[in-house]
């Protein structure tokens, strides 16, 4: 159903804009403003599992947007700064050099995140902080590069998130407001975005400090009787001292502290508290007010760091997404007023799902439990020490990726025996399903298999492992709860939603990927994208007289 603000707002426009506009409201116009919202960790199940719930915002997109129900990541590397650079670049991994949350470095011998940048310094809303973040190792511009390097007149671009890594691939390498959320209780930005604070951000961020809900609970939204799942779940894994049972406490009672910090950004308070400054910024900036294009993203975070914890199958899980209905249904009747019904377009998706809490799926009966990484790098040493001699030959196990020390690698590709060795080792640990070499990747094509696509699509030269690892399903590589980063259907599918201008409402059955987002989002904006592996989906777009 239309809501009645979203009807009122309509009205108000057509007749502001005179008679005429009722013959041609439906002809297609460029919209004035790109609006991303990326829900961290919402698998694409949540909707039709909780959409009964929901009677605002998340309602509104179901019920009136384009709803691509068969949207999934094609790639292995299902990951935050993986998912939001494939939003927001309309490319893969392989493309766009985001392959994992960090990398090993190998000239370093680092471990290094995808938002590192020793170019840059921290600009904080707060304390001081060090170290340097921004996109510059995205290899592929973003759509809101794109807008602001082809688009005439002045186009605004605004992200803001938790995650820095969230943050900055949303916004790419310049925006008037990059935010993002420390740790330790400071909203902060970027010298790659600006020198100093933005005023009325600042100002925001005073009138609403954070610790102000140090003396907030976080209870149910919904009666006890309405959560589908137990609240106590054994294999949960809450932090920072909480129960694994609603209520909530944020504060301990002695004043500001990391672990508050922490728990805030697990609950809806701090949903709400983005999209309150979403609405600022389109207030203070005039965003699709004006004859340029805007690019207004939100990363909303909370959902992510609340499941990696409580697992898919919590009553935190469902509340986040009653929260998150009434916040986005805030700032849809917010575009509506200030910017017009029809004069903005926006995209709702996620950056990847995430796995049942492996202990759990194997107490139903399923094959589940943990991929040991640090294991396997001892048992691949281990093995090459019978075959090359005692040595340390892994550098570093990340996740999938496992990465040699200088040289090693191509001593073991010239040896079968330690090839097979190695591969044989790799194979025979707990929950390893397939492992692949990064030459076969480089030198063969995946035909028709498409775990090996999925693994192509995801190797990035100079920054994937020498060998790639996949895990079996419902195999995780993480001591939290649960956590996601593979090819399968959990972790791949996502939901994928388009409102506003240019888009038809309706259920759409196609295949697709969240790489289609900035494609279809830069053809409605009149941007063109240099190399995207993603299409314009031509099938929801609205066809006007």
């Amino acid at each position: 159903m239309t809501s009645p603000a979203r009807i009122v707002a309509l009205v108000a426009v057509l007749v502001a804009l005179g008679p005429g506009v009722l013959v041609h409201a439906q002809q297609a116009q460029a919209p004035r403003l790109v609006v991303v919202l990326v829900i961290d960790q919402m698998r694409s199940d949540y909707i039709d599992r909780y959409k009964h719930q929901w009677n605002a915002g998340l309602n509104w997109l179901v019920t009136e947007g384009a709803w691509f129900r068969r949207a999934a990541y094609p790639y292995l590397g299902t990951v935050t700064c993986t998912g939001h650079a494939t939003i927001s670049t309309g490319t893969f991994p392989a493309q766009h050099g985001m392959i994992l949350n960090g990398w090993w470095d190998r000239e370093q011998a680092a471990l290094i995140r995808c938002t590192d940048d020793t170019e840059h310094a921290t600009v904080s809303y707060g304390e001081p902080l060090d170290g340097g973040i921004s996109a510059g190792q995205l290899a592929a511009a973003t759509l809101s590069d794109e807008i602001r390097a082809q688009l005439p007149g002045t186009n605004r671009v605004v992200a803001l998130s938790l995650k820095a890594r969230s943050a900055t691939m949303l916004a790419g390498r310049a925006a008037d407001v990059a935010l993002w959320f420390d740790d330790r209780g400071s909203w902060v930005t970027s010298t790659a975005y600006t020198d100093q604070p933005v005023p009325f951000v600042q100002a925001f961020i005073d009138a609403n400090p954070v610790i102000a809900d140090a003396d907030r609970i976080w209870t149910r939204a919904l009666p006890v009787a309405e959560y589908l799942f137990e609240d106590d779940v054994p294999f949960e894994r809450p932090g920072d001292g909480w129960s694994p049972v609603f209520p909530h406490q944020l504060g301990d009672g002695g004043g500001p502290s990391p672990a508050f910090f922490r728990r805030w950004q697990r609950t809806p308070l701090s949903d709400v508290y983005l999209g309150r400054l979403a609405e600022t910024a389109i207030d203070e900036l005039a965003l699709g007010q004006g004859p340029g294009t805007d690019y207004l993203a939100i990363g909303f975070s909370a959902l992510d760091k609340a499941g990696h914890e409580f697992g898919p199958q919590s009553h935190e899980v469902q509340d986040l997404l009653v929260g998150l209905d009434a916040t986005i249904g805030s700032l849809l009747e917010k575009l509506d007023r200030a910017v017009g019904p029809d004069r903005y377009v926006l995209a709702l998706s996620a950056d990847h799902g995430v796995s049942p809490i492996p202990e759990a799926a194997a107490a139903s009966g399923l094959n589940a439990g943990r991929v040991r990484t640090d294991d396997i790098g001892r048992r691949v040493d281990d093995a090459l020490s019978h075959v090359l001699g005692r040595a340390v030959y892994v550098a570093r196990v990340n996740s999938t990726e496992l990465y040699f020390t200088p040289g090693v690698y191509d001593r073991i590709l010239a040896n079968p025996r330690a090839l097979r060795a190695v591969t044989d080792t790799v194979l025979a640990s707990p929950g390893v399903w397939r492992v692949f070499r990064s030459d076969q990747l480089d030198s063969r094509p995946t035909g028709d298999d498409p775990v090996a696509r999925a693994v192509r699509l995801s190797r990035f030269p100079g920054r994937s492992g020498d060998m790639i690892i996949v895990p079996k399903p419902y195999w995780i590589m993480s001591n939290d709860a649960t956590t996601h980063g593979t090819l399968h259907g959990y972790d791949q599918r996502v939901p994928m939603i388009f409102l506003g201008a240019g888009m038809q409402p309706g259920q759409y059955l196609q295949d697709a990927t969240p790489a289609d987002i900035a494609p279809t989002l830069a053809f409605l904006t009149g941007v063109t994208l240099a190399h995207p592996h993603g299409r314009v989906l031509v099938e929801a777009l609205r066809q006007d007289p």
